[in-house]
């Protein structure tokens, strides 16, 4: 397994977004993998949920979190984890990065609002089931379940995640009152999409 140093800014730092990879930059990823193979990855993990082969992962008695959100890890190796997460009315994740980890989801039922900063502002769009997005390094978003009025709170929104590699570290941030961003801190962590 080939070993990367991760070097993040410290807090307080101010932080542009980066623009999407392109080819020469792909080869110097810490990943083998490509956003290509991490939506494919979501859709399979997607596909195996609905027909019942992580059966065995999900709430023993049937009823999803109301308070909280929820995740079970479907995959996982060196290169590559993969998660169910369920989202609960509310609970945002907050504005975070996903370190040095490529990350690409899948909506497998209800919808997900993604707030993404551009480098200038915050872009809001909905990911509804069957949507697919990936997230290159320095990707900066918040996610939370998107409102909808026919949904009760019973009823699961649920996604299927992936990060190569593996989820280690997310850094955490704020809009400044003058259009940038500053990292408020980073954590290391196995979790994805934030503290669950």
């Amino acid at each position: 397994m080939r070993s990367s140093v991760l070097s993040l800014p410290s807090a307080g730092d101010e932080y542009s977004a980066t623009p999407p990879l392109d080819r020469a930059v792909a080869s110097a990823l810490p990943t083998r993998l490509r956003p290509a193979d991490l939506l494919r990855l979501t859709d399979e993990g997607a596909e195996d949920v609905l027909a019942g082969r992580y059966d065995h992962l999900l709430p023993a008695d049937g009823l999803w979190p109301t308070e909280q959100r929820w995740a079970t890890r479907l995959i996982a190796d060196d290169e590559v984890d993969v998660w169910l997460i369920s989202w609960t009315p509310g609970k945002s994740t907050e504005l975070h990065d996903h370190a040095g980890s490529l990350g690409a989801l899948t909506v497998l039922s209800g919808a997900l609002s993604e707030f993404r900063w551009n480098g200038t502002e915050l872009r809001e769009r909905t990911l509804a089931a069957g949507d697919q997005a990936s997230f290159p390094i320095g990707w900066v978003h918040d996610v939370v379940r998107a409102a909808d009025a026919t949904a009760g709170p019973l009823d699961p929104t649920l996604s299927v995640h992936a990060y190569s590699p593996p989820l280690t570290a997310m850094s955490y941030y704020e809009v400044t009152g003058h259009g940038t961003l500053r990292r408020t801190q980073t954590v290391l962590t196995d979790q994805p999409e934030g503290d669950l």
